[in-house]
């Protein structure tokens, strides 16, 4: 079967657990004995997502649909412009500038491209469907999340083939909008989701919300969550002295980071826990630098700016090693996940997680049995987890081992591509396509 992944690309600046997921899918497509290929839209795919697909062409590159959405003279600029501004220098340019992954600011600009044909960048969607058509010719495409449903209709319509759409936290993009715009979103969304043939929500929990917000039905309705291949993960029993407690995502607030850092000010001013530890990685972008800065001073207040240490690099091969020298991994994302990747990579590596209370978190600690679950989602309630669970040496290495255990039997990424490509064969057969049934 040939499988196009339609994803959007990030640059590589911090750690996008979206697009390692939709780039470990297409990887584990391909062992499973299928054609597949990672497409990535706005910027180019970085070398964090381990693909060999560098020579592909960035469609809907971030210069060109910001200028076809802002001026009506560039909505049909000729061929040699559009190729100067989607160029790889233009590109890894617009990646480092904050406001290619903030969504305050781009409300038209996501109301345009689900309108699809009948948005402004619909000359960017034709240089899409003609790639498709006469270079891949796919059985299948499946686009990584909901915010890309304005490709379906033509797709389908020029294509002939399915169209499959994750869901993942999509609801963090629009309620971090205007607030005047989130209704007409949720709105068109609903209405653009009568093209696509399938969804898939990677937890219950997202599944549930989505399914009220986007009004999808039930035969359309799957979920697979993600998974991760535990062979590149090494298992290390948790480290005990010191303890150190482990960070992996973007720095910035609403991931919870200054949760963290006042959690481990408080664990640390207990005589026990004074020679805890924090290791940090996953990257940031231009807006978290002021945030950061108050973070570093408050531990430098404390005298404890020694005991915090930032890791640049967060590629998946170097991670095995990060994991290796922590006790925990807590990312106490302020409003919760659909998922959470990392608590995947945590978790295969022997490392325990603490996480709160919010989106997806109990139903993945529940499922795993890998860490413990606090609310409320504050830095006291955090610390003192975090206490809880260090304090019992022996307990944390059977929660360890549990984790573990998890990912090869429910997490593993082999198992979980199974269900995708049975999903697909179903959609790509008219006898069983209209009988779908939830998973």
């Amino acid at each position: 079967m040939k499988i196009i992944n339609i994803v959007p690309g990030f640059g590589g600046t911090f750690y996008c657990g979206n697009c390692l997921r939709d780039s470990s899918f297409t990887k584990s497509l391909r062992e499973a004995g299928h054609d597949a290929i990672t497409l990535p839209l706005y910027l180019p795919l970085d070398s964090i997502n381990n693909t060999d697909e560098s020579d592909l062409p960035v469609f809907y590159g971030a210069v060109n649909i910001y200028l076809e959405q802002k001026f009506k003279f560039l909505r049909h600029m000729p061929a040699w412009l559009h190729k100067f501004l989607n160029s790889r220098a233009i590109l890894d340019y617009a990646s480092k500038k904050s406001e290619s992954t903030r969504a305050t600011g781009l409300e038209e600009m996501t109301i345009s491209m689900l309108k699809g044909s009948e948005g402004f960048q619909k000359d960017e969607l034709e240089h899409l469907i003609d790639f498709l058509k006469n270079h891949e010719k796919p059985d299948v495409v499946h686009i990584s999340n909901a915010l890309l449903m304005g490709l379906a209709a033509r797709i389908r319509e020029e294509l002939k083939v399915p169209v499959v759409c994750s869901l993942q936290d999509e609801d963090v993009w629009i309620d971090a909008m205007n607030e005047n715009y989130r209704d007409k979103l949720w709105n068109l969304m609903c209405e653009k989701g009568k093209d696509v043939d399938a969804f898939i929500a990677v937890s219950q929990y997202f599944a549930d919300l989505m399914q009220k917000r986007m009004c999808i039905p039930d035969e359309k309705l799957h979920v697979i969550p993600i998974g991760v291949d535990p062979d590149v993960y090494k298992f290390s029993e948790p480290v005990q002295n010191p303890p150190v407690i482990g960070y992996l995502s973007r720095r910035n607030k609403a991931n919870g980071f200054e949760v963290l850092i006042d959690a481990f000010i408080k664990l640390k001013e207990k005589p026990e826990f004074k020679d805890v530890q924090l290791k940090v990685t996953g990257g940031k972008t231009g807006d978290d630098e002021k945030f950061l800065k108050k973070q570093l001073k408050k531990l430098k207040q404390k005298g404890f700016e020694n005991d915090i240490e930032f890791i640049d690099d967060f590629r998946t091969e170097v991670l095995p090693k990060f994991f290796s020298k922590l006790s925990v991994l807590s990312v106490p994302v302020l409003k919760g996940e659909a998922f959470g990747r990392y608590q995947l990579e945590a978790l295969a590596s022997g490392i325990p997680i603490v996480q709160p209370a919010l989106g997806a978190f109990p139903e993945i600690v529940k499922e795993t049995k890998g860490g413990l679950i606090y609310e409320p989602n504050t830095p006291d309630a955090l610390a003192s987890k975090l206490a809880e669970i260090l304090s019992d040496k022996e307990e944390l290495n059977k929660i360890s081992i549990k984790g573990r255990e998890s990912i090869i039997n429910k997490f593993n990424s082999y198992k979980l591509t199974k269900d995708m490509i049975a999903i697909y064969e179903k959609v790509n057969n008219p006898k069983v396509k209209n009988v779908l049934v939830s998973n």
